[in-house]
């Protein structure tokens, strides 16, 4: 199949003209036409040390890091780290190293990327002898437009080391500026709006981001967290860390301390609203996914939010959000046994061995989906004393705001 323009055009009109219909369905067509779409995406490089002192290694990190979350609380669409590790692999190059020209450009082309930031730090002496200051951090960038084959000017910052969250911050509006324009937020905004961190919680964060055990990953990130109670992306870190072992009340409670300026809010509304659930708070884990559902309205943010509103036993609310998800994937049969079951908890028998039906013609090995169907053809509710069967309700635990994110800057096109 030919990837040229003229495809890519159509391609972007159908989907505009679907845009009629839930923007659920939309996403759901996305996966087909995932090989025509290129909305434009920016690369972050890590800065190169150009400091005599390998101990500040980590800044390069932390500065690529600062870029990331600041570019993408703002809507542009930003690489992951691991999208970059996965690159420095793939071509055999070593994470942490001096890239050349020609070897930025690989790492771009890699990854589709538009435009790519990279650049270098170095220190400078302390201008005052006998000063409590560890020097000063001169860092310099560039971006580079893979589109146009063009190298823009070189800007930067020079501050104190000990004022690194702040020049960090500065140089993302610099880069914003460069790559919105008009469109970039005023300086004082943005810079209100993330206000400085403290070095040493920084560079503990990083340092976990670099760690190799989960458990050095965590005791930095918890280190980072106790230094600067306001830093809200190592609670983030250790939100999905205790989510991934389960330990659901601990999760939230990390995951609660996320802030709106923070690319992964969202995110981390999500996975509270899991724990929330998972918890028995099913009125913040309502909360939690409503939240999510109007910036992102994923199917599975109207199935999760559906489940909760089961459980509150507001079933007419959970059916219309149960539908939102199926209206986006219908051949999932998980969404379909959800419905029936909201009908079935509803007392609305029809509907409910409708549902049941649709979701084993997607999976006739489905037990649970044979159980409910007899229990609804014999129009046969909860019994006295039966455990609740709510329980059965499937949750959906994958959040794909990225590819949201990209289908929307697609579309803008």
């Amino acid at each position: 199949m030919s990837h040229s323009a003229e495809p890519v055009a159509t391609t972007r009109s159908a989907l505009a003209a679907t845009l009629k219909i839930p923007m659920q369905r939309v996403l759901a067509l996305a996966v087909f036409l995932c090989g025509w779409l290129h909305a434009d995406t920016v690369l972050v490089l890590g800065f190169f040390n150009h400091s005599q002192s390998k101990n500040l290694d980590w800044i390069g990190e932390s500065i690529a890091e600062t870029l990331h979350d600041s570019l993408a609380s703002e809507g542009l669409l930003v690489l992951d780290r691991e999208d970059r590790m996965e690159a420095y692999r793939r071509l055999s190059m070593r994470p942490g190293a001096e890239l050349t020209h020609a070897s930025i450009i690989r790492v771009g082309e890699s990854l589709d990327a538009s435009r790519v930031i990279y650049g270098f730090y170095e220190l400078l002496p302390a201008e005052t002898p006998g000063s409590q200051s560890r020097g000063s951090l001169r860092i310099t960038a560039r971006i580079l437009d893979l589109k146009q084959t063009r190298q823009g000017p070189v800007f930067g910052e020079l501050g104190a080391l000990e004022d690194l969250a702040a020049l960090e911050v500065h140089l993302s509006w610099q880069s914003l500026e460069q790559l919105e324009g008009e469109r970039a937020p005023a300086e004082q905004e943005f810079l209100k709006a993330r206000p400085p961190v403290r070095i040493d919680a920084v560079e503990n964060y990083v340092r976990g981001l670099l760690a190799i055990s989960p458990e050095q990953r965590q005791r930095f990130f918890m280190q980072a967290a106790r230094l600067d109670a306001h830093y809200s992306q190592p609670c983030f870190a250790m939100g999905k860390s205790f989510w991934e072992k389960k330990d659901y009340k601990t999760a939230a409670g990390w995951l609660a301390r996320v802030t709106r300026s923070d690319p992964h809010y969202l995110e981390a509304q999500f996975f509270l609203g899991l724990c929330r659930y998972y918890d028995g708070d099913f009125a913040g884990a309502e909360q939690s996914f409503q939240l999510v559902a109007a910036s992102v309205p994923l199917n599975e943010v109207f199935n999760n939010l559906g489940a909760a509103e089961q459980r509150r036993n507001n079933f007419p609310a959970a059916i219309t959000s149960f539908e939102k998800a199926l209206e986006g994937d219908s051949s999932d049969p998980d969404y379909q046994f959800n419905v029936g079951l909201a009908h079935w908890r509803a007392g609305q028998y029809t509907q409910a061995t409708e549902s049941f039906r649709a979701a084993l013609d997607r999976n006739p090995n489905d037990s649970e989906a044979t159980l409910m169907l007899g229990r609804a053809l014999k129009a046969q509710g909860p019994r006295p004393a039966e455990p609740r069967l709510d329980d059965r309700v499937r949750l959906k635990l994958n959040y794909e705001e990225a590819a949201y994110r990209q289908l929307q800057a697609e579309l803008k096109k």
